[in-house]
């Protein structure tokens, strides 16, 4: 019988169960996708090392319960033919999750699936004070909940009209869920207040005669929590419109946490403690600097 490392086990993936020398193994999916090919290897690996199920996680993930310890060995190597990997689990960034996004859904407004594979690859499994939840939803129907996760990007439009352009038909008034849009079909004018506008888009997409135009674009949350403490993340920053931005304030947050986290204290829980203004004006000097 081998000797067990529990804390190494858990952070390649390998979640202790209540049975002895039973663990559930955790795999890496990135944005909730998986090739047909790798679910293959998957069902073949829960029904010769497991009990024949899966458990489909809530962060889009699948854990292999009940493989035994001196069995661990013996997965890794399947999993590794098959391209497969184990997940992080621990004090670092975790599984990233994403919906389908602008490439499957109709009322997607960014690339979701890309900016998945993009966070999977720059900072999956990085080190850090406390686990660190990223996640990506591509309109504001929300099905990824950002405001829930250490940080969230939801997807974003910011619109504009052209009045030439207009047949006044004030589809985009009934559309808009914030009442930023009034349109006089009598006097055949429409205002616009972008000051209440949360930049869903459904006005560049109702409208039947290309009107409205707009610009996709990045919201992003800090902070959100969903455990034992519920916490809604919050937005500090306007709408960015390049992936470069994106990944810069990614960056910024992470260093941040890395530098004033404590160990076991999650991302929200320490801007609670520094101080979200700080936390701000280091996110507002790396854009100007980006800028520059």
């Amino acid at each position: 019988m081998r000797q067990a490392d529990y804390t190494e086990l858990k952070k390649g993936g390998f979640m202790r169960q209540v049975q002895k020398d039973r663990f559930s193994l955790r795999l890496r999916i990135v944005g909730g996708q998986l090739p047909a090919g790798q679910l293959h290897k998957v069902y073949e690996i829960a029904q010769r090392y497991g009990q024949g199920y899966i458990h489909m996680t809530s962060r889009q993930s699948m854990e292999i319960p009940h493989i035994h310890l001196n069995d661990i060995e013996s997965v890794k190597k399947e999993l590794s033919e098959a391209g497969l990997q184990p997940g992080a689990c621990g004090p670092r960034v975790r599984t990233v999750t994403a919906c389908q996004g602008s490439t499957v859904c109709t009322s997607g407004l960014i690339d979701t699936t890309f900016l998945a594979r993009e966070f999977d690859h720059r900072y999956y499994a990085r080190e850090l004070p406390h686990k660190f939840k990223l996640g990506i939803t591509g309109c504001r129907n929300n099905c990824l909940k950002p405001e829930e996760n250490d940080l969230g990007v939801k997807g974003g439009m910011k619109p504009l009209w052209t009045e030439g352009s207009c047949n006044f038909c004030g589809l985009c008034e009934v559309v808009c869920p914030e009442h930023s849009i009034a349109v006089d079909k009598q006097q055949r004018a429409l205002t616009f207040n972008e000051t209440t506008c949360n930049y869903c888009g459904r006005c560049v997409k109702a409208c039947p005669v290309g009107a409205w135009t707009g610009r996709s674009g990045f919201i992003v949350y800090f902070g959100g929590l969903f455990g034992n403490r519920i916490a809604i993340g919050r937005q500090l920053l306007p709408i960015l419109f390049s992936v470069e931005e994106l990944h810069r304030v990614v960056e910024t947050t992470l260093q941040f946490f890395n530098k004033h986290g404590k160990p076991s204290e999650r991302f929200g829980n320490t801007l609670d403690r520094v101080g979200w203004d700080q936390f701000q004006r280091e996110l507002e000097k790396a854009l100007e600097s980006a800028g520059k």
